[in-house]
């Protein structure tokens, strides 16, 4: 009799013991997955703080024409901040003419360059955060192992670019012509297909490169 009273305590011990560290394990998950919920919360507002629309409005610095290398400049770039487009200086590349520039690797965070002209550069592995890149031409530009954050391209020639195995995250595509660009491989945000898709210049294979539905 006090044999099988043990064995059955020691049952029980086991049920609890395996009950305890199941819920235990579910606790764990739970926590995990609140975390990463955060973590996502965290990220939208980031981004919603950095949108577009808050580029758009910012009053950009009078154009100083002065400066015989300020164009060269872009052969330099910067890497102060790159994350939050910051940098130790103005990276001012406004009408710069930079046609088939060898730019590749150069970090350009937070830089002015509308209207400047940098079709078929080599922008191999360019980062680019939060740069202003209104009106400018990037037609024939490889773009391939590229970084893109924030940056406004509204109403840019992105005809032909090649953004293959590109990181795209908040960008500003209203107007932008994207003709023929290739998308192949290209980690884009959920909202970047969204803005891309809808644009009707989009087409083709660069459709199911994005990732649309239709």
């Amino acid at each position: 009799g006090g044999g099988r009273r043990s064995v059955a305590r020691q049952a029980e011990r086991r049920e609890e013991t395996t009950g305890t560290g199941t819920s235990r394990r579910t606790d764990i998950i739970g926590k995990m997955k609140e975390s990463a919920c955060a973590a996502c919360a965290a990220i939208a507002v980031t981004s919603s703080a950095f949108a577009p629309q808050a580029v758009a409005e910012t009053r950009l610095p009078p154009l100083d024409t002065r400066d015989p290398t300020r164009c060269e400049s872009a052969y330099v770039g910067n890497t102060l901040g790159m994350a939050n487009g910051l940098s130790d200086k103005l990276l001012d590349l406004r009408f710069c003419d930079l046609q088939g520039a060898d730019l590749k690797g150069i970090s350009l965070p937070g830089a002015l360059i509308s209207d400047a002209n940098f079709s078929k550069a080599n922008m191999v592995e360019v980062v680019m955060s939060k740069a202003y890149a209104v009106g400018a031409n990037f037609e024939g530009a490889n773009l391939t192992n590229s970084v893109l954050d924030r940056v406004e391209f509204k109403n840019a020639n992105l005809r032909g670019v090649n953004f293959v195995n590109a990181v795209i995250t908040g960008i500003d595509w209203e107007g932008a012509d994207v003709t023929d660009a290739v998308f192949e491989d290209a980690l884009i945000s959920v909202q970047d297909v969204k803005n891309l898709c809808a644009n009707p210049t989009l087409k083709g294979d660069s459709r199911i490169d994005v990732g649309c539905k239709k």
